[in-house]
């Protein structure tokens, strides 16, 4: 893949205008799919299932099947409209989108079209400086997920240069809402980190109603990106000559799946299309492919218009017409919007300003939390997460949640606090639970790794280090405190890092005053 010529990011902004617009898409946690009674894998606490073993003919629309709307999926698609600010549809209905897709096997998608069930929505976002943004909802309408191809050969895992690729329709039917925004003008150098933080509001979001797992690294959450940008001098010659404003042609980068890729995506794409529109090149309309591993986006397929999918209403389901009751039970049962939470939290947390926006900047508010409730000190939690868990996670380029629990956390969090673990040890411990060895207490176990605070080792070990170092207790005994530490680091060494530090830093002052 050739590298594409950017622009410096500053330069960028200063040539051109970007215009944001963000669709996400979120995969609901109900028991079955949304248009069969085949288990949903995305449903909580699913573990992975064997290729194509979760289908019925539904999914993969064999003759004669008919599907049936999956009645928690609609209260499900009514709450997070809710939450979005958004107004509920009195009567919304499916259609069917045509296209090839060689992971849905009837080769069109029951989704919504001209008829959404949410619409006209609002979320704040706030950013690292305290500024915050309304961003506009437009739509958020249900539809089922395709199924999932898996490339062999090739040096990239994707389609170009594949030898084959195999298809599993486990995912095809899961239920899902698609968020759309309306186009969103006046983030300016701020784009990139905006991305990420709509992206992280409207995680908190569905994570705070319980209708999805959220995992990005998973799929449950995913985004398309669209960027466009405009040239500043053609702006300010329309605003001075009354014309309409320009805009300029969109890309839309697919699936990120990261809250760290969201921002780099938006990013990169501004810097590459401005580099192209500086040049005198065009830009084309077209669907963009993000890599992590390079930070780069390589092109797609030609972006489809609506009139391409040739929608037309779903003659097998019946609208959903959902009554007042049900909207207003459900409305009533919201949970606090993530705005007030963050303010609740940062007050129950007694975190300073600056600790709180790093929490809520590394999108680790929902695991500090659910650390916390299971049992860790509030400072404890964000030390782990944002701390050791974070450099881990942007060493693999992974999201932190991917590794490890918040229960596990909290776990190792306790053993600190007992005594059991020193930080060094602790490190350790963490690597044995995100390799997969168990839980913290299994790994302490089968690696041995608990403190050595059994009297008669340390002493043996700290006169070993008194022998090489026979000025110490003297030293102590003149009031040098401090020269206890190089007992204590010795000791630390020949044990491996697992003894007790406070009581090492006790027996050589008995020793001393002895």
């Amino acid at each position: 893949m050739a590298t594409a010529k950017i622009m410096d990011y500053d330069a960028a902004i200063e040539l051109f205008e970007p215009v944001l617009g963000f669709e996400v898409h979120v995969e609901l946690n109900t028991q079955t799919k949304m248009f069969s009674d085949a288990p949903n894998p995305a449903a909580r606490g699913n573990v992975p299932h064997e290729p194509n073993t979760t289908i019925t003919p539904v999914d993969l629309g064999l003759p004669g099947s008919l599907p049936v709307v999956n009645e928690q999926a609609i209260s499900y698609s009514i709450s997070l409209g809710l939450a979005l600010g958004c107004s509920i549809a009195p009567s919304s209905r499916f259609a069917r989108k045509n296209y090839f897709y060689p992971d849905l096997a009837k080769n069109y998608q029951i989704s919504q079209f001209d008829e959404p069930i949410a619409f006209e929505g609002m979320v704040e976002v706030e950013l690292a400086s305290g500024k915050t943004f309304q961003i506009e909802i437009e739509r958020a309408h249900m539809e089922e997920d395709a199924g999932k191809l898996t490339h062999i050969g090739g040096a990239t895992g994707r389609i170009q240069g594949a030898e084959y690729s195999l298809v599993d329709y486990n995912r095809a039917g899961v239920p899902l809402v698609e968020i759309v925004t309306k186009m969103i003008i006046g983030a300016e150098a701020d784009a990139p980190e905006l991305a990420k933080a709509y992206v992280s509001a409207i995680r908190d979001i569905v994570v705070s109603l319980g209708i999805s797992e959220a995992k990005m690294e998973r799929g449950n959450l995913r985004c398309d990106a669209n960027i466009s940008l405009r040239s500043r001098a053609d702006v300010a010659f329309a605003r001075a000559s009354g014309a309409p404003l320009p805009l300029g042609t969109r890309t839309e980068t697919k699936n990120v799946n990261s809250l760290r890729s969201a921002e780099r995506a938006i990013r990169y794409e501004i810097q590459r299309q401005a580099a192209i529109l500086y040049d005198g090149g065009t830009i084309i309309q077209e669907t963009r492919h993000w890599h992590e591993d390079t930070g780069v986006t390589s092109a797609g397929r030609p972006k489809s218009d609506a009139d391409d999918y040739r929608y037309f209403p779903e003659p097998d389901l019946l609208p959903v017409e959902p009554s007042l009751e049900l909207i207003e039970s459900l409305r009533a049962a919201l949970p606090e919007a993530p705005a007030v939470r963050r303010r609740r939290l940062k007050n129950a947390w007694g975190f300073s300003d600056l600790e709180f926006q790093d929490v809520v900047n590394a999108g680790l508010l929902v695991e500090i939390e659910e650390t916390v409730a299971a049992g860790a000190s509030p400072a404890q939690a964000r030390k782990w997460w944002t701390g050791e868990i974070a450099r881990l996670a942007n060493a693999s380029s992974v999201d932190p949640s991917s590794l490890v629990s918040p229960k596990y956390v909290a776990e190792l969090a306790l053993l600190v606090e007992l005594g059991s673990l020193t930080d060094r040890l602790a490190r350790q411990v963490l690597e044995g639970v995100i390799a997969g060895e168990g839980s913290p207490a299994e790994v302490v176990e089968s690696r041995g790794l608990a403190v050595v605070s059994d009297d008669t080792a340390l002493i043996a070990a700290i006169d070993e280090a008194l022998a090489s170092q026979p000025d110490v207790l003297e030293k102590i005994r003149e009031g040098k405190l401090q020269a206890a530490g190089a007992v204590i680091g010795a000791v630390m060494k020949a044990l491996g890092g697992s003894a007790d530090a406070a009581r090492v830093r006790e027996l050589v002052l008995e020793r001393a005053n002895a």
